[in-house]
């Protein structure tokens, strides 16, 4: 059972919708610029941007959505809160030291699912929460919100084309069962892919690009 009512969650989307604008527009910006920066010809520069692009939506949504607006009703935001500003400080200090490279020569399936991850979280995710649930104010928005934001980090992830530190991949992963499994129980339906989403670990365990604690010490 979940401390909240469904009316209660799309309050809080409202109330936190009408209090943040136009950070939405924003954010569709710092999207823009992020895949921009795909075609910079310096892959560290790019991945600089990049990251700290991520970083900063991760760090919003932990500070404005959970901390301030999700608390009210439900108190296990304050611990969502902290993990969200946890992996939004772990992004921009990736992006300092330079860490995450993206190109759009990955392996074939990581590529077309790292795309149709941004693609969604951006495009298509507003679209069906308009039409399958409750229109804006009281819808998530991309870049601004828990699931999409970490829809589109996973898409990101799957792009890069050197190593991911393991300890970038724990909070994505663990939201993605978290949120998705409340998806569910919300009924939020574009939410629902955000517990497959978490699969994404494998594919780029597969593909080599994962850093385990015993590489890192090595590099």
């Amino acid at each position: 059972m979940l401390p909240f009512t469904h009316a209660q969650f799309l309050e809080v989307f409202a109330t936190y919708n009408e209090a943040v604008w136009p950070s939405q527009i924003a954010a569709y910006l710092v999207a823009v610029a992020m895949v921009g920066s795909l075609a910079i010809v310096n892959p560290k520069l790019g991945g600089r941007i990049i990251s700290a692009g991520i970083g900063f939506m991760w760090l919003w949504t932990g500070i404005a959505y959970h901390l301030l607006q999700f608390t009210a009703i439900n108190k296990a935001a304050w611990a969502f809160g902290a993990l969200f500003v946890l992996q939004g400080l772990l992004f921009l200090f990736a992006s300092a030291r330079g860490m995450l490279r993206f190109e759009t020569s990955t392996p074939k399936i990581s590529s077309w699912v790292g795309w149709g991850l941004i693609v969604y979280a951006a495009v298509l995710y507003p679209v069906l929460g308009a039409t399958l649930g409750a229109g804006y104010p009281e819808m998530p928005m991309f870049g601004i919100t828990p699931c999409p934001v970490t829809l589109f980090t996973f898409g990101f992830l799957l792009l890069a084309s050197g190593p991911v530190a393991w300890w970038l991949l724990v909070v994505p992963v663990v939201w993605s069962l978290v949120g998705g499994s409340a998806a569910f129980l919300l009924q939020v339906p574009q939410d629902w892919p955000l517990l497959l989403s978490g699969a994404s670990l494998f594919l780029i365990a597969r593909n080599g690009r994962t850093v385990t604690r015993r590489t890192e010490s090595q590099a």
